[in-house]
């Protein structure tokens, strides 16, 4: 398979790199910024995270898949979608631009402001057990892990049409839900990077285990109800029991 040969396989987690390097800076500077301004709201950082995610998705999707995120590069790995070499070349990918992004951050910004912020490293708020901690990041990785798989591993999803914009959205929302309470990280590399950099690894496995379990039980599931054999048909004709108009056909009347 061509996405075997070395070349192509370092092509392809270049920019995997590149992807989560932007994500993770973005991101994670988005915070440092708020600490800066005294303004740490919810919704630009859970915009920030989204949309740059949605952007490099939609940039270098033709390139790689889009994934930034280990808990998607092993879905795709389980599911068989992605050979081995690849997929450890992503995984190594992922995991050195997010801790390249945090250290750039770190000697960017002005003072203690990142530093303060904990350069983004997600924490448990002291209400909720890291039990919940990990039940609140299986669930969200577990929506997003589903929406990749809907969008970009079927070939009936409308990935062509609304690019990365599904993904980065499902991030978002994650976020608005669970980021006082987890960091909503959703991404390991999301969670290591921070971590490396900050040296906080209290309850670290939270951010590993979480997402990687939520990612694999939705990635397998999917694949099982509707890819492995591909179904149902496209709503649309009158015979698939769901008379709808798709994109391309003329609405009923």
């Amino acid at each position: 398979m061509a996405a075997d040969r070395p070349t192509d396989a370092l092509l392809r987690a270049a920019a995997e790199f590149v992807g989560t390097f932007s994500f993770v800076f973005i991101g994670v500077g988005t915070i440092a910024s708020g600490a800066i301004t005294g303004d740490g709201s919810l919704l630009p950082i859970a915009l920030a995270h989204g949309l740059t995610f949605a952007i490099m998705v939609s940039a270098l999707g033709h390139i790689s898949g889009g994934h930034f995120n280990p808990a998607v590069t092993i879905a795709f790995l389980l599911t068989r979608r992605l050979s081995l070499l690849v997929g450890v070349l992503y995984l190594v990918a992922q995991l050195a631009a997010a801790t390249a992004a945090v250290l750039m951050i770190k000697w960017l910004f002005p003072g203690t402001s990142a530093e303060g912020a904990g350069y983004g490293a997600p924490a448990i708020d002291p209400g909720i057990s890291a039990g919940e901690a990990l039940v609140f990041e299986a669930l969200l990785t577990f929506f997003l892990v589903w929406v990749v798989f809907a969008t970009a591993a079927d070939i009936r999803g409308t990935f062509k049409a609304i690019a990365g914009l599904a993904i980065g959205l499902t991030i978002t929302v994650g976020m608005l839900v669970a980021f006082p309470l987890t960091g909503a990280a959703m991404n390991p590399a999301r969670a290591f990077g921070p971590q490396l950099v900050d040296t906080s690894f209290d309850d670290f496995w939270v951010w590993y285990a979480g997402p990687i379990l939520g990612g694999a039980i939705a990635a397998l599931l999917y694949e099982l109800l509707y890819l492995r054999p591909l179904r149902p048909p496209v709503v649309g004709p009158p015979e698939t029991g769901v008379v709808e108009p798709r994109p391309g056909d003329t609405a009923v009347s």
